[in-house]
């Protein structure tokens, strides 16, 4: 099947240049129907997992590109072989590559960095541990973030009989709303910076909300796991602590956190500095600045295996797995939201004129509350960073007039990253930190299992949340 596969793109490749200039086609007369393998793909990111978890674990990359097909081929046909081959390059060029790319390069570098020894896992240690993956989130990304944290706080807890509550909190934290700030945090802002939002805009304009929903998870967490430690006997004997607490704390891997430092500024450079230069790659525009970003971060990937000592990774079970399984999966999803975008820039015109007018007042204006909500519900079930690309489409896909209409790329912003942890399958994270804890002994919660406790406490939260930043 992998063959077949990669004999119809590279026979696409072949042949599709030639037709790459007749690229245009009316978004606003195409089909809902052209949204079925976007909604096939996420679907089935959702549910294969759960109803067949080891027929996915061998071939989800063949799922993600069977649904790719189920666009590509069926759209040259209709709309002509330019038209299908300029948005795939464009799909790839723009948005895919550079999207991968930093995700995998945040995974190498955070996987290099190992911490050792073991302290005890108290209410103020435990609390402190998410706060600091909490800040870091935003730093080297939310993937980042919960790999460099998740096992030493499991090992800080491996003598109480209550783990559980730790793990979730960290989901809700590490693993998504503290990657709120910046576009290195959490895959759905680097999709917003890659269409041209700024760098600092989500930090300048997000962190009251991100504040507000962060200290109080944080206090509920502290308050719940004071409550377990000191009244529900949780400590065992010494004899019995599978990794005994040590006198100090200590990294391998440090050279990383240089690396890292690489990874922002290669970044943050792509951002400020406009040369003007451009690359036609069969009729995409390639800026001379994401070019040296995307080459730079393969440069940094590759020092740090090469200097990275093989224990830390050793330390940390790297392995390529989590990043591959991300690189299939988002190049069937990039590819098939590509009708789905352009029908949203058709605004009411387009066959999801329903969805436009749904997060709109009366007047047609964005309705900011609705926004928030419907990005936020659809991003905890069908990850949530398609589902942000989807609603920064629906208020127009222009970057520089969402940043005048602050409240509206706010509320996408936050529904996409906040509702993120409102199930497992809501962003990359969740279901990685999950696996770890279960090898590490966890009785995890099932899928709705874990929903309970995100109904209960996440979502009073962003109910309240909702209404102080963007019921107005």
């Amino acid at each position: 099947m992998n063959k077949i596969v990669l004999r119809v793109f590279f026979g696409l490749f072949l042949f599709l240049p030639v037709a790459a200039r007749a690229a245009d086609f009316d978004a606003a007369g195409l089909s809902a129907l052209w949204g079925i393998p976007f909604a096939g793909i996420l679907l089935s990111i959702a549910l294969f997992p759960l109803l067949a978890p080891k027929f996915w674990h061998h071939h989800f990359g063949k799922i993600s590109a069977v649904w790719a097909l189920a666009f590509l081929l069926p759209f040259a046909a209709v709309h002509g072989v330019g038209a299908a081959w300029h948005g795939l390059v464009h799909a790839l060029m723009a948005e895919y590559i550079p999207f991968i790319v930093l995700l995998a390069a945040l995974f190498t570098v955070a996987g290099g960095i190992c911490v050792r020894g073991n302290l005890h896992g108290t209410p103020r240690l435990n609390t402190g541990l998410l706060a600091l993956g909490t800040v870091l989130a935003s730093i080297m990304g939310t993937t980042g973030a919960a790999m460099l944290l998740i096992r030493p706080l499991l090992r800080a807890n491996d003598n109480r009989k209550h783990v559980v509550h730790v793990v979730v909190f960290f989901i809700f934290l590490v693993a998504n709303a503290g990657g709120s700030l910046t576009p290195l945090g959490d895959p759905p802002l680097f999709l917003g910076f890659l269409q041209g939002v700024d760098f600092f805009w989500t930090a300048i304009h997000l962190w009251p909300e991100t504040l507000f929903i962060c200290g109080v998870l944080l206090v509920v967490f502290f308050l719940l796991d004071s409550y377990l430690y000191h009244t529900r006997e949780e400590e065992r004997p010494a004899a019995l602590d599978p990794t005994p607490d040590s006198r100090r704390i200590w990294l391998e891997g440090k050279v990383n956190f240089l690396l890292l430092a690489a990874v922002i500024a290669l970044v943050l450079l792509s951002g400020v500095w406009r040369p003007g230069i451009e690359f036609d790659v069969f009729g995409t525009p390639a800026a001379l600045q994401n070019v040296v970003r995307d080459l730079g971060l393969i440069v940094v990937m590759l020092v740090s295996l090469a200097i990275t000592p093989r224990s830390a990774r050793d330390g940390n079970d790297f392995n390529w797995e989590p990043i591959k399984e991300v690189a299939k999966l988002f190049a069937g999803i990039f590819l098939t939201i590509i009708p789905v975008i352009a029908i949203l820039r058709a605004g009411e015109h387009g066959a999801f004129g329903a969805v436009v007018r749904l997060v709109s007042d009366a007047q047609g204006q964005p309705d900011n509350l609705m926004y928030f909500w419907a990005t936020g519900l659809l991003s905890s079930f069908l990850d949530n960073a398609p589902t942000y690309l989807v609603f920064f489409n629906t208020a127009g896909g222009d970057a520089h007039a969402l940043m005048g209409e602050v409240m509206t790329l706010a509320a996408i912003s936050a529904g996409a990253v906040f509702m993120g942890a409102n199930t497992y399958i809501g962003n990359a994270p969740n279901f990685m930190v999950k696996a770890i804890a279960e090898q590490r002994g966890v009785r995890m919660p099932t899928f709705f299992g874990y929903m309970l406790w995100s109904v209960a406490i996440l979502m009073p939260l962003f109910i309240v949340t909702s209404f102080l930043f963007f019921g107005a």
